[in-house]
């Protein structure tokens, strides 16, 4: 006999939903799409009036094959008026419009950072996702976890979500609060004090910004901190190779860490669920199939594109009633499989590829240059404990005077020879193509966690 409780999540998810056959999977998101699509075309000011001008009705988009007719969104778009993504209407039920939290995400054209409406129906729907899939996320609840994520100036999302998580888990967690000191009420603390905590609470997980979480294990070290609690680095909020994953795992056996495993989460505010490795360059698994859809989208014409085909990520949400996105369009190129995954078996489709920023592929004196593939080469140096990539004229002021790379490293005691810098100058010239110059400055001149949320990886000053 089904019980009330498998009855009602056989309404909106199916058990174990990461190992589903496909077509099962594909008819619980159409299921899901059509009544999104109909609050939609009644509620939702932005796309209801997108639908509307494209001569689109609800009988129109019956299912995520049916997604291609609706014309592409952008973060622009988003920017230009975030309230318009917001369910509206005093007929949707309670839990639809019950505003749970507000989290922002970047700010829009006048400068404000853009809100995130949460609804108590998304936050529970939030919970779910994460209670149900620790086997493959890693979190554990005897945890002791640290939020290393910045307080901000705003509601950060990966700050508030960090909570939430646990919460489903049953974890504990405490907070750093490092970041910009930028309120006149003193809140913030040091790095120093963030790793000190660490040790204090004997933390079993560091959660953060990947530049941010391998600061604290490089002062850790030069602190002699004791980190033997910590099994888990989880990071997110930046790209990071493989190269810069297998440093922070090694820093942590270093440390004597108890573990040294490194848990690669991809994600955006705007999106919600993260995606994560099941193991190192595996691709990422999304945690949720059954409140978000994933597909790989031309740049030009919005047209999805097939398995293995590069293009610009795109996601509708299925069971969202707050801020709400369809076939929205994140900035970051991928490829996507709906095979098995060969390590872990798993059948929801994933992202196989690294995602790449659209900007990351630069012209600089006349070149194409893969700044993704110099940001992964960088960060197998060693002896490199911050860089950052600047593009910018020759004379500050002058358009004309030609532009160059500059490579702002700061170097551990490996890299202090002169000879030692030539030799990586000519490595990256050899990759590049292109001569660059080294520049040498400090940790925090580079990266500073105290005024910023996140490493600055590429600084281009060419353009206004």
């Amino acid at each position: 006999m089904i019980s009330q409780h498998d009855r009602a999540i056989s309404r909106f998810s199916l058990p174990d939903i990461l190992r589903q056959p496909l077509p099962a999977l594909r008819a619980l998101q159409d299921r899901l799409l059509r009544e999104t699509i109909e609050l939609c075309y009644d509620a939702h000011p932005f796309y209801g009036a997108l639908m509307r001008r494209a001569g689109l009705e609800p009988r129109h988009l019956r299912s995520c094959d049916d997604l291609v007719r609706l014309p592409v969104s952008s973060k622009s778009d988003f920017l230009a008026d975030p309230e318009s993504f917001q369910l509206r209407g005093a007929h949707l039920p309670a839990d639809f419009t019950t505003l749970w939290k507000v989290i922002y995400t970047t700010g829009t054209t006048s400068g404000r950072p853009a809100p995130i409406y949460v609804t108590a129906f998304d936050y529970y729907n939030y919970l779910y996702v994460c209670e149900r899939h620790q086997d493959l996320v890693g979190l554990r609840v005897d945890d002791r976890i640290a939020n290393l994520f910045p307080l901000t100036p705003f509601p950060m999302g990966a700050y508030g979500r960090a909570f939430d998580e646990a919460a489903a888990v049953g974890a504990l967690m405490f907070c750093g609060h490092t970041g910009r000191d930028a309120s006149v009420i003193p809140v913030h603390r040091s790095l120093d004090d963030a790793v000190r905590m660490v040790e204090m609470h004997r933390a079993t997980v560091l959660w953060g910004v990947a530049g941010f979480v391998r600061r604290v294990l490089i002062r850790a070290a030069e602190l002699s901190a004791d980190f033997r609690s910590v099994r888990l680095a989880m990071i997110t909020g930046e790209a990071s190779s493989e190269a810069m994953r297998g440093d922070m795992s090694r820093r942590m056996q270093t440390l004597g860490c108890a573990d040294a495993r490194v848990v690669n989460r991809y994600g955006s505010t705007e999106k919600g669920v993260s995606m994560v490795e099941c193991v190192r360059g595996s691709g990422f698994h999304s945690l949720a199939p059954d409140q978000i859809f994933h597909e790989v989208v031309d740049p030009d014409s919005g047209a999805r594109l097939g398995d293995g085909e590069p293009g610009m990520l795109a996601f509708s949400h299925l069971m969202r009633r707050g801020t709400v996105f369809l076939r929205y369009q994140v900035g970051d190129r991928v490829t996507m499989s709906s095979e098995p995954c060969p390590h872990c078996g798993r059948t929801a489709p994933r992202i196989t590829s690294q995602p790449v920023r659209t900007g990351d592929i630069v012209k600089i004196k006349g070149t194409l240059v893969n700044l993704q593939a110099l940001k992964e080469f960088l960060e197998q140096q060693p002896a490199i404990e911050e860089y950052q990539i600047v593009i910018r004229w020759r004379a500050a002021a002058d358009p004309y005077s030609g532009d160059e790379l500059v490579i702002r490293i700061a170097r551990s005691r490996g890299l202090v020879a002169t000879e030692g810098l030539d030799r990586l100058r000519e490595q990256i010239e050899h990759q590049v193509h292109l001569s660059v110059t080294i520049e040498v400055a400090s940790r925090d001149e580079i990266f500073d966690p105290t005024t910023s949320a996140k490493p600055r990886r590429v600084v281009d000053l060419r353009t206004p």
